[in-house]
C-alpha cells in the first residue's frame, strides 16, 4: 500500500454495479466482504478494493478521513 493508492480510495468512483459512481471509499463493508470471498476484480480497481477491505476490516476506515477534502 502506498499514498497515491490512498489518496485513490477517498477520489475514485465504482465504475459499475449496484454501486457505480459512489467513491470507493464509501462503499459498505458488506459489499467488500461480499468481493472478497467471490474475488477481487483483476488490475488496479482490485487492488484498491483489497486495501479498502482490510481498511474496513480492521476498523482503520478513519484513516482516510485527511484525505478527503
Amino acid at each position: 500500500m502506498n499514498p497515491q493508492q490512498l489518496e485513490k480510495l477517498v477520489r475514485m468512483e465504482m465504475p459499475y454495479g449496484k454501486y457505480k459512481g459512489r467513491l470507493l471509499a464509501d462503499l459498505p463493508g458488506h459489499y467488500l466482504g461480499w468481493f472478497a470471498r467471490e474475488g477481487f476484480p483483476k488490475g488496479e480497481l482490485g487492488q484498491l478494493l483489497a486495501i479498502l477491505y482490510e481498511l474496513d476490516h480492521n476498523n482503520l476506515r478513519g484513516l482516510l478521513d485527511p484525505l478527503r477534502r
